[in-house]
């Protein structure tokens, strides 16, 4: 802290010219902070600025950073989901009209060669199916042919917690499938143990004729309709379990938003300048730096004056 001592009528050392000058330099580094904070908009710069806030505020922006990744992670979660939902949407529409097709050829009023008709109906639909399955896809993988599996960071907690897709419907569905970890999910035709169900093979619609109606014959129609009603039930089990993880995301994207939002916030109350302010102590300091220069070119003058004994 600088002192008001003269150097009384001594020339040798100019004690007020020296307060003049650090009070010069005090200004001029002040002026240079607040400038440099007000071109930038940060207030803190570098680490000397403020040590603990800039420990804080990189902390901060690393937590930030993450769960910005997190958000784009719950976006394409929600995308797999989605285009997996519509895929079932066709899917359970298609089920529905094999079975309508199985139910109408149990009706004794038709003859052999409408009941083959029905069946080669139903399997257009089978295919269809297939080709439902084989153009469901995201990323450059297929989402409903039993080998897709996708671990998402969601941005949980501080862990960073997955949350894995798988879809396989070739697996029997129940109530212990249906956990957080798994969705589970495959549609193939040429499966044997299609959506779940052991011993349906919708491929097999291709090779009923009038000699042999296969699972259209009168004595395997109650089984055939009880199989495709239990796949249509576990389609839209699935369907529906995909629903609530669908909903779920939904609540993540919006709670992931939320927290980044105020994560900016905290950063911004640490980090950024207030430029009101930051502009009032400029003024101030420019200000200081012309008095300061005015005082030292006259602290300068007064070893001249002493001068004058010697005249």
């Amino acid at each position: 802290m600088p002192s008001a001592v003269s150097g009384g009528s001594r020339i040798r050392t100019n004690t007020p010219a020296e307060n003049a000058y650090n009070a010069l330099q005090a200004s001029s580094t002040n002026i240079a902070l607040r400038q440099l904070r007000l071109s930038t908009g940060k207030r803190i710069n570098s680490a000397a600025d403020d040590v603990a806030g800039y420990i804080t505020s990189r902390s901060l922006l690393a937590r930030n950073g993450a769960l910005k990744a997190a958000l784009g992670a719950v976006g394409e979660a929600e995308s797999v989901t989605n285009i997996a939902q519509d895929a079932f949407d066709n899917i359970n529409n298609l089920l529905t009209s094999i079975k309508d097709a199985a139910a109408t050829a149990s009706s004794g009023a038709l003859g052999t060669n409408e009941k083959v008709a029905l069946a080669q109906s139903a399997y257009r639909f089978a295919q269809q199916i297939q080709t439902i399955v084989d153009s469901t896809v995201f990323g450059g993988r297929q989402l409903l042919d039993g080998g897709f599996s996708g671990d998402f960071v969601i941005g949980f907690n501080a862990s960073n917690s997955l949350l894995t897709l798988a879809v396989d419907l070739t697996t029997q569905v129940s109530s212990t499938n249906f956990n957080i970890d798994g969705v589970f999910l495959t549609a193939v035709t040429n499966n044997s143990n299609f959506a779940g169900v052991t011993g349906l093979d919708l491929n097999s619609l291709s090779s009923i004729s009038s000699s042999s109606l296969g699972i259209f014959d009168i004595s395997n129609i109650p089984t055939t309709l009880t199989s495709l009603a239990a796949a249509l039930d576990n389609v839209n089990k699935v369907a529906s379990y995909l629903g609530g993880v669908t909903n779920r995301l939904a609540s993540q994207t919006d709670s992931l938003k939320s927290q980044i939002t105020n994560y900016n916030a905290a950063i911004s109350r640490i980090q950024d300048a207030d430029v009101a302010t930051e502009q009032l102590e400029l003024v101030k300091a420019q200000f200081l730096q012309q008095t300061s220069i005015i005082t030292l070119t006259q602290a300068n003058q007064s070893p001249q004056e002493y001068l004058q004994l010697f005249r």
